[in-house]
């Protein structure tokens, strides 16, 4: 049985923010936390419902980890390059489409939850 170390946990989690720290060196990723801190103030601002929160959370979530998995693979076939497989392009290409289909999922689902209040803000005018 093993015992909990916390001495190994603490590792683990330095481990966790040096790896936070490459990927926050991405320029993509800084501009995904930009838009994750709109919403999140965009959230302070107005009244959600608890489900609404939570898919909004979600979606932000979904986006930078999508958006850490892409720099990592693109790290990967910067390793591998064209000339030792061709399709190393293609999974760089692949994987920035999967992080910007998963953006605009987060756009239209962000649109459709607080189109309502925008609305209404821009009917007091």
């Amino acid at each position: 049985m093993t015992v909990f170390s916390f001495k190994k946990l603490a590792r683990s989690f330095s481990h966790a923010i040096r790896g936070f720290k490459c990927v926050f060196r991405e320029q993509n990723f800084k501009i995904q936390i930009v838009f994750s801190i709109t919403v999140f103030i965009l959230i302070l601002l107005f009244d959600l419902k608890i489900w609404e929160i939570v898919v909004l959370i979600m979606m932000v979530t979904l986006v930078l980890v999508l958006e850490i998995i892409n720099s990592i693979f693109e790290r990967i076939m910067d390793i591998l390059q064209p000339r030792v497989h061709p399709y190393a392009k293609t999974v760089k290409d692949m994987m920035a489409s999967a992080v910007l289909a998963a953006s605009l999922g987060a756009f239209f689902v962000g649109l459709l939850i607080f189109w309502p209040h925008f609305k209404s803000i821009t009917q007091c005018f």
